[in-house]
């Protein structure tokens, strides 16, 4: 992998990226949580390409840093075992959303994690809770549940998953919205 540090002049003002090239299939856009603008595209896209795909962003990328400016602090890792009754409990909550539509209870494990809140393993019947959403509303927990419950149904984020997530939680979006102010701690 090859990592570069580029500055692109934007409507909003110059924005200094870090271009990551190495083996994806799409370009990446990422704000991580230390405020780094982070790109990763493959060795086939000229790095113009890279500068032009951060410029189309600007509007996005100067909103992401502002709310990272204006959040709350970095999320401790909580303990794994206080976190677990918790999530559990979120996860008795929004179940029932999705046992109709045929989605077995999947097994709950957690852990901290840096860059996520949630991951499902829907091949395996498991999904995985950052214990850092025990300290964020109940209402973002509960919203972090439905999605990766929701990837059952749907495995990646097309349509299909999109819709699901509007019929079962009109709101989500303003959830979502409200999760990103919060930042996880590395």
């Amino acid at each position: 992998m090859v990592e570069e540090l580029r500055t692109v002049s934007t409507p909003q003002g110059m924005i200094q990226y870090l271009l990551a090239v190495k083996k994806v299939k799409n370009m990446n856009l990422r704000v991580r949580p230390d405020g780094l603008v982070h790109v990763s595209v493959s060795r086939r896209v000229p790095k113009t390409a890279a500068d032009d795909f951060v410029r189309s962003r600007a509007d996005w990328i100067a909103a992401r840093l502002a709310e990272r400016a204006a959040g709350p602090g970095p999320l401790a890792p909580p303990d794994r075992e206080a976190a677990l009754p918790v999530l559990r409990a979120s996860l008795e909550r929004m179940w029932p959303l999705v046992e109709p539509l045929g989605v077995k209870k999947p097994e709950l494990k957690a852990r901290f994690m840096t860059s996520r809140w949630g991951s499902c393993h829907w091949t395996r019947g498991i999904i995985v809770l950052n214990t850092a959403l025990t300290v964020v509303p109940q209402e973002l927990l509960d919203y972090v549940t439905l999605h990766e419950l929701v990837h059952f149904l749907h495995p990646n984020h097309g349509a299909g998953f999109y819709a699901a997530m509007d019929r079962l939680l009109p709101e989500w979006r303003v959830r979502r919205s409200a999760l990103r102010s919060y930042t996880l701690a590395r």
